[in-house]
């Protein structure tokens, strides 16, 4: 079939078993689609105050399929009601000693997961915390927090590679 619209009720191998390949070349689209799918990053370093929880400035997009990442207010509102993967990584400028530094998924405005680490002395540590998150398509959205009891402010590292928000649409879930 050339281009065109292809209109089955079921699609099955000539032997009517087994697997259907897909070339690598394909793209597609639909139901069967990692979209919304989006990765913003800190483009400057964001002090965070000493045992206070503070929303992180993730204020620019490596890329957003549908435009669901606003880059003012740090979160993600996909359109597409769904399970989403999420992740968050975080790197800490200089040598950190801290018992209790903690990375938060933040869904509506609540604790969603959190992520706590511990460091001694550690230069530039990182943090990571991923989660699968249930979104309705129309209200529900991410934010990512970080709280820290260093006794001092600590700086996070604005950087594409170390310091990232993503998350994208499951298939299938």
């Amino acid at each position: 079939m050339a281009d065109g619209t292809l209109k089955v009720g079921t699609i099955t191998t000539s032997s009517g078993s087994g697997t259907i390949t897909i070339p690598n070349t394909v793209t597609v689209a639909g139901a069967m689609a990692n979209t919304p799918a989006f990765r913003a990053y800190m483009g400057a370093t964001q002090t965070i105050s000493t045992a206070s929880g503070t929303k992180l400035n993730f204020n620019t997009e490596s890329y957003d399929t549908d435009s669901n990442y606003d880059t003012s207010n740090y979160r993600f509102t996909p359109t597409t009601s769904g399970k989403y993967l999420i992740t968050a990584s975080i790197r800490l400028s200089g040598g950190v000693t801290a018992t209790n530094c903690q990375l938060y998924i933040y869904k509506n405005g609540s604790v969603y997961n959190r992520s706590t680490q511990g460091f001694n002395g550690d230069s530039s540590p990182m943090i990571t915390n991923t989660d699968t998150v249930e979104m309705n398509g129309s209200s529900d959205y991410i934010e990512i927090y970080f709280y820290h009891n260093v006794g001092s402010n600590l700086d996070i590292s604005g950087s594409v590679q170390n310091t990232y928000f993503n998350g994208l649409k499951i298939i299938g879930a």
